[in-house]
């Protein structure tokens, strides 16, 4: 029988979002017709903040957009304004950059994977993988005295040099989490029910998600390996040897909800080769104050830079105009573009396919209302 459509709205909610997001669904019965996402209810307003302060200032609010992945935020930035001012900085600060942004990308993934597994019922896994997580956040609150929002990655350098002792514990920390890699892949990927909760459901076909300006993790789970890591290659990236994970269908369809949960998995492993590389090679002496300016000052000019952050594509579009103070600073969301595709994936399936969906997608609203 065919009946009216219903428009049903999930949220504004906060636990299951990280962030205040709205979801206006059109269902025929429980079958999803078309989902309208509602933002702007978080108020960032990061951009228009960084028209009234200078260029050093700006790093605080970028922590603040994706704070659940704050140092590839702060990474991007400083990256970003260094081409603008033609600043080449000390071999220790790009080593000490990368170690941080790909502990930080371990640390994100866990708590992407653990409350994903939550969202699909299965609770112990989200506590395994966020004692984990904390034992990063230690060596973070270690070299900076934060444990969330860092400013840690300044212009020219970085606001601390490494703590004594934070190699050996960074090894150590290596040396303990990696079987438990395979633990919670054992816990979670195999899992009956989550695999039936998650595989063939939501499947982003590689054109429909390059359309969309999807990337990062979400883009590679769909069979597209582009990470700008590897492609685009900034800092120091090009001299790791590591892998740029794909969906392969394993349990299900290409692209489907199951592939970008595992995708995610994998990439924790690869981060921790990248981790302990970097350690190895990493020279012992260097200030990282070295080629701090003392008053950052670029000159008139623009400029777009893109890194890899923990969901994807980041870019920062900076426009110069002489003055300590940008005239205009945009950035390029990951998580906007992922967002902006749920429609598109979720059209068929039913409410509760949806959850999985939305969670598969691994986005924050910080970055999102920016």
């Amino acid at each position: 029988m065919d009946g009216d459509l219903m428009t049903i709205n999930m949220g504004p909610n906060h636990p299951a979002t990280h962030g205040v997001l709205r979801l206006k669904c059109q269902t025929d019965g429980e079958i999803i017709s078309g989902i309208t996402p509602v933002i702007g209810y978080l108020h960032r307003c990061f951009e228009k903040h960084s028209e009234n302060v200078t260029y050093e200032q700006v790093i605080p609010y970028v922590d603040r957009c994706d704070y659940l992945s704050s140092m590839t935020m702060d990474f991007g930035y400083v990256v970003a304004v260094e081409k603008l001012m033609n600043i080449e900085v000390p071999e220790k600060v790009e080593y000490i950059r990368v170690v941080m942004a790909e502990l930080q990308r371990i640390a994100s993934h866990l708590l992407a994977l653990g409350v994903y597994g939550m969202d699909m019922g299965a609770f112990t896994p989200m506590l395994y993988m966020l004692k984990e997580r904390e034992r990063i956040l230690d060596l973070f609150e270690l070299t900076c005295g934060a444990r969330l929002l860092y400013n840690y990655m300044w212009v020219g350098g970085l606001s601390h040099d490494l703590p004594r002792g934070f190699v050996e514990m960074t090894y150590q920390f290596l040396d303990q989490f990696e079987p438990k890699i395979d633990e919670y892949d054992n816990v979670l990927s195999n899992n009956k029910i989550f695999v039936e909760r998650t595989a063939d459901i939501g499947v982003l076909p590689p054109d429909v998600a390059v359309n969309y300006g999807v990337t990062g993790p979400n883009l590679r789970a769909s069979g597209v390996k582009w990470d700008l890591r590897k492609n685009e290659a900034y800092s120091i990236y090009d001299r790791f040897d590591f892998e740029v994970p794909i969906g392969e269908g394993i349990k299900g369809t290409v692209g489907d909800c199951w592939d970008r949960y595992y995708v995610r998995m994998i990439e924790i492993r690869e981060s921790v080769k990248i981790v302990r590389q970097a350690l190895a090679k990493m020279p012992k002496d260097g200030d990282v104050h070295k080629a701090v300016p003392k008053k950052i000052r670029p000159p008139k000019g623009s400029i777009y830079s893109r890194t890899e952050s923990s969901r994807g594509d980041l870019g920062y579009y900076i426009i110069s105009d002489g003055t300590p103070t940008p005239s205009r600073v945009k950035m390029r969301s990951p998580s906007f573009a992922s967002l902006s595709a749920i429609s598109e994936i979720s059209e068929g399936w039913m409410m509760s396919d949806m959850i999985s969906v939305l969670g598969s997608l691994d986005i924050v609203l910080g970055e999102i209302d920016r």
